[in-house]
C-alpha cells in the first residue's frame, strides 16, 4: 500500500507528540515561567561577567596603588637614605677629616640632585608597573568575555620583536639611564666629564643627559653613547697648586710657605670649613733647566676646589714676594738658519779687502766746455 510522505510526516509528529509529556497545550502560565526563565538566563550572562570585570578593576586600582606606594619609599629610602656603609663612611669622612668638627650644610644642588633623581627613578619604574599591572589586567578582562587571547599574545610577541630590532638605540638608551641613576654615577650640579663634552649636569633623564661647558654650550649626550664618565665633584674634591722657581732657590723654604699660605686659607672663616684634611706638599715634583716645581694638595669640600685653588694662589703670591722669591720663566730659544744664497762669492782673505769701508764711488765724466771769443777782441 503506497503511502505519501506527507502522511508519513504528519504520523511521525503526532506519534513524538503523544510520547512527550511535556508537549500538551500552551497556557498563560506557562508563557510566563518560559519568559522569566529567559529573563534569568539573559540577567546572569550580562551581570555576572559585569560584576567579574568590575572586580578585577578594583583589585587591580589597589594592586596598582600598592606597587606605586611601595615604589616611592624605595626610591625615596634610595636615594636619601642610602646605604648604611655608604651613610657610616659619609659620617667618617665629614666628622674626622673636617678640622673643626662641625657638619657641612646641605647643599641646594645637592637637594635638587637627590629630588630630581628620585623623581626620574620613581618615575619610570611606577610607569613600568602600570604597564604590567593594565596588562594582566586586560588580558584577565578578555578572558572573561571568552576572547581567545592566544593570537592576541602571539601578535603582540610579533610586534615587540619588531619594535625590538627597530628601535635598539632607544632601548639602549634607557637600560643606560636606568642603570646610571641607580648607580648614581653623577646628578644635576656634578662637573663631569663625558669625553667630547664636559660641564655640569643641569638635567639626568632616562634617555639624555643635559650638560653645560664652561663657555655656555647645552650639550645634550645620549646615555646610551657614555662609555666612562669622570666625576669631580662626587664625595670630595682635591685642589692641585703647582708653583715653579728657580732651582737655586730655597726650595725647602718655599715649602714651608706653601704650606702657611694653605693654613691661612684654612683659617679663613669663608673658605676653612671647605678644607677637609691637612695640605700636603710631595717635594720637587719636576726639575728643569727652567727651575723646580713644586706640588701644593689639599682635599675639599664637593665642587669648591676652585675656589681653594684661587685662594691658595694669591696666598702664594704675596708670601713668595714677601720673601723676595721669584717665579720661574718659561725660556724660549729659537735659532734661525738661513742658507748662503750660491750667486754670493766668499771675500778674499788680503789685508786689503778685509777693510769694511765701502768703497768710494766713481768719479763722473768731465766735459770740456768751449766759449766763442768775439770777433776784434785779439790784439
Amino acid at each position: 500500500m503506497f503511502v505519501p510522505t506527507h502522511a508519513l510526516s504528519v504520523l511521525r509528529s503526532r506519534a513524538l507528540s503523544a510520547t512527550d509529556p511535556s508537549s500538551g497545550p500552551t497556557t498563560p502560565a506557562t508563557s510566563l515561567q518560559e519568559n522569566l526563565d529567559s529573563t534569568a538566563r539573559w540577567f546572569d550572562a550580562l551581570i555576572q561577567p559585569a560584576w567579574q570585570i568590575a572586580l578585577i578593576l578594583v583589585i587591580g586600582a589597589i594592586a596598582l596603588a600598592l606597587l606605586r606606594r611601595f615604589i616611592s619609599r624605595t626610591v625615596r629610602h634610595l636615594v636619601e637614605g642610602g646605604p648604611a656603609m655608604s651613610r657610616r663612611a659619609g659620617n667618617v669622612i665629614s666628622r674626622g677629616l673636617r678640622q673643626d668638627g662641625a657638619q657641612p650644610d646641605a647643599s641646594p644642588l645637592a637637594a635638587a640632585r637627590r629630588a630630581q633623581r628620585a623623581q626620574t627613578m620613581g618615575s619610570a619604574l611606577s610607569s613600568a608597573a602600570t604597564f604590567l599591572v593594565g596588562a594582566l589586567v586586560i588580558v584577565l578582562i578578555l578572558g572573561i568575555l571568552n576572547v581567545d587571547v592566544g593570537p592576541l599574545l602571539a601578535s603582540a610577541g610579533v610586534v615587540g620583536v619588531a619594535l625590538g630590532f627597530g628601535a635598539q638605540t632607544l632601548v639602549k638608551d634607557f637600560l643606560a639611564g636606568i642603570s646610571m641613576l641607580a648607580e648614581d654615577q653623577y646628578g644635576v650640579g656634578d662637573v663631569v666629564d663625558v669625553g667630547e663634552a664636559s660641564g655640569v649636569v643641569e638635567q639626568v633623564g632616562l634617555r639624555v643627559t643635559q650638560i653645560r661647558s664652561l663657555n655656555g654650550t647645552l650639550w645634550y649626550v645620549r646615555n646610551g653613547e657614555i662609555l666612562r664618565v669622570g666625576n669631580m665633584t662626587q664625595g670630595w674634591s682635591r685642589a692641585v697648586v703647582e708653583v715653579r722657581v728657580l732651582a737655586d732657590q730655597d726650595v725647602p723654604r718655599v715649602q714651608e710657605l706653601l704650606l702657611q699660605a694653605a693654613a691661612e686659607v684654612a683659617a679663613d672663616a669663608d673658605l676653612g670649613p671647605a678644607l677637609l684634611d691637612d695640605a700636603e706638599v710631595a717635594g720637587i715634583e719636576d726639575l728643569t733647566a727652567e727651575g723646580a716645581m713644586l706640588r701644593l694638595l689639599v682635599k675639599t669640600a664637593p665642587s669648591l676646589q676652585w675656589d681653594v685653588a684661587r685662594a691658595l694662589r694669591a696666598r702664594i703670591r704675596l708670601l713668595l714676594a714677601a720673601e723676595g722669591i721669584d717665579l720661574a720663566l718659561a725660556r724660549r730659544e729659537v735659532v734661525v738658519e738661513r742658507d748662503r744664497p750660491p750667486h754670493v762669492l766668499e771675500a778674499p782673505t788680503t789685508a786689503s779687502s778685509a777693510s769694511t769701508e765701502p768703497p768710494e764711488p766713481p768719479e763722473p765724466p768731465t766735459t770740456a766746455l768751449t766759449t766763442p771769443t768775439p770777433s776784434g777782441s785779439d790784439g
